[in-house]
């Protein structure tokens, strides 16, 4: 920052841009506070190296992690192999064939060399709790060392949507000067990692989705931060989010948005949601004396990742919103609808379920999924989540379960801004697993080494007047 400050043609004030890994670096650039720094605009980054970037919920954002790293360790290798190629013969001194193979079962094949060129993974697997090893370079740790105005521009099916929107807020918050708390702007689109466009996965949101082009959006925040040119950031809300459904932008004054009202959709059933085929329901109606719904949780046969906040290798594993009805045909997936509705309904911010729950196992997972079902049947995915049960009261202590003990527990389902249309339907699909987004939890209790020996589950969700889950939905009128 200091030295771009000091060239010739410089003015003194020195912004930053880019988006992923270098929305982070500005982010932790920002929290060292360089004199000379004046703005920043991180575009679909994260808030914390630990929770939604290496880990989520608790468990292991394995899709993300082993893609990125093989991607890194590879680069890696192939530097090393250049380096050390012997120019004579132009063989290699170093094997082509011993780069770390990152499979969804166990550790690479060759945890030494894996050591020498990727011991990152390696120290990610060893710290799966929030403990210092994350602390000492989590940007939300440090949000009061922030002294700049910030763009943050994230997008609705990133993998780094809950980070961005963490930034906008924490900062507005905690920032170190009134000009870093009162100058924050939040753009959300859509894609982001799960790719740009007006068609994102299986849905086509309409030509407004090509608005507001990341290089434009940059161009105008700087020529309104540092040359003080009266354009949309002058003008503006502070929030800007592409409301999908509607497939539109709207302008709010915060985020959550203000007017939001956080209304519970209580679980029903007859004691049998289990798949499509299952009598689970939602309504506003609290419940009364209902039958609980259990399903077998089989790691050994895990429910697939349809979609969703993807990212890396889109060719092997396809993000965004996708269909999940062959997800939800299983048995080991609880399905609760409500509809057709009779008039659309504007879901915007956070989105949560409050779920009362047990296990016959020491250690599982809950995953939850917010799912708008078209009349045809579409099932889309706009909303998901989980939790490994051993981080249900704290991410930095884990604390196994007693089966058979009952645990009301806060299942984080990320936000998002989706007008369900009138006579679609709203949906919440219950399960265990989201594999191989996310590692498959063994059960077992023991720490996540990918290993081989797990034990089924039994698990189960209450809904009666004791134990009232519910899906909690921000609604916008």
């Amino acid at each position: 920052m200091e030295w771009a400050a000091l060239l010739p043609y410089s003015n003194g004030q020195v912004g930053m841009m880019g988006g992923s890994y270098v929305g982070a670096t500005q982010m932790l650039a920002a929290t060292g506070a360089p004199p000379h720094l004046a703005g920043i605009a991180p575009e679909i980054t994260g808030s914390n190296y630990h929770d939604n970037w290496t880990y989520q919920g608790g468990a292991l954002e394995q899709w993300f992690d082993q893609n990125w790293t093989t991607q890194l360790a590879r680069n890696t290798l192939d530097r090393l192999i250049d380096k050390n190629t012997d120019a004579r013969v132009g063989a290699p001194t170093l094997p082509l064939t011993k780069y770390p193979v990152f499979n969804f079962g166990q550790l690479p094949a060759d945890a030494q060399l894996t050591a020498s060129i990727a011991p990152y993974y390696l120290d990610w697997l060893a710290h799966p709790d929030y403990d210092d090893y994350w602390k000492q370079w989590s940007i939300e740790e440090h949000f009061s060392n922030i002294t700049v105005p910030m763009l943050n521009v994230g997008a609705w099916y990133d993998i780094f949507s809950d980070g961005t929107l963490h930034d906008y807020m924490g900062v507005k918050a905690r920032g170190a000067t009134e000009a870093a708390r009162t100058q924050q702007r939040l753009l959300m689109q859509i894609g982001g990692h799960a790719g740009f466009g007006r068609r994102i996965g299986d849905a086509d949101f309409g030509p407004h989705a090509l608005e507001n082009s990341y290089i434009d959006v940059i161009l105008d925040w700087y020529d309104y931060l540092f040359k003080g040119i009266h354009n949309q950031f002058a003008t503006d809300k502070p929030v800007k989010l592409f409301v999908m459904g509607a497939n539109e932008y709207r302008q709010e004054d915060d985020w959550p948005p203000p007017e939001a009202q956080y209304v519970k959709y209580f679980l029903h059933s007859g004691g049998k949601a289990n798949s499509l085929r299952g009598n689970g329901s939602l309504s506003t109606s609290a419940p009364k004396s209902e039958t609980s719904d259990s399903y077998v949780y089989d790691p050994g046969d895990p429910v697939p990742t349809i979609g969703g906040p993807l990212c890396c290798a889109q060719e092997l594993m396809e993000p965004g919103p996708r269909d999940q009805r062959s997800a939800e045909n299983r048995d080991d997936v609880l399905v609760y609808s409500m509809g057709p509705l009779p008039q659309d309904l504007n879901v915007t911010g956070p989105v949560k379920a409050t779920l009362f729950v047990k296990s016959t196992a020491v250690d599982t997972d809950f995953t939850g999924k917010l799912v708008d079902v078209a009349p045809d049947g579409f099932a889309m995915n706009v909303a998901e989540g989980i939790l490994r049960m051993r981080y249900r009261d704290s991410r930095e202590h884990a604390s196994l379960m007693n089966p058979g003990e009952t645990y009301q527990v806060t299942l984080d389902l990320w936000a998002t801004s989706n007008v369900f249309l009138r006579g679609h339907r709203l949906r919440l699909e219950i399960s265990s697993s989201n594999f191989p987004r996310f590692d498959r939890n063994l059960n077992t209790g023991e720490e996540m080494k990918f290993g081989h020996r797990f034990v089924s589950a039994t698990n189960t969700i209450f809904h009666d007047e004791q134990h009232p889950s519910a899906l909690v939905l921000p609604i916008v009128h």
